[in-house]
């Protein structure tokens, strides 16, 4: 289960990956599509949030567009 670590409030468009990058602020990137080159796309934060990571667990934006986190299943 899921628990909410801060809120973003983040409307996602089509066409973006959005993530949490390693300052702890939701960025996105544009996706590549067939056909199209393949390089290293760029990012720009959306919001600056801040939060910091503990070992152990998965940082995604859930679809209230809020930084959620999950347990990760390793080591079992």
């Amino acid at each position: 289960m899921a628990q909410k670590v801060a809120k973003a409030g983040v409307r996602k468009q089509n066409g973006y990956l959005y993530f949490v990058d390693k300052r702890g602020n939701v960025a996105r990137a544009k996706m590549v599509r067939g056909g199209k080159k393949k390089g290293a796309q760029k990012q720009e934060v959306v919001a600056k949030v801040g939060v910091r990571k503990e070992k152990g667990y998965l940082y995604f934006i859930d679809k209230q567009g809020d930084i959620s986190r999950a347990k990760m299943a390793r080591g079992r």
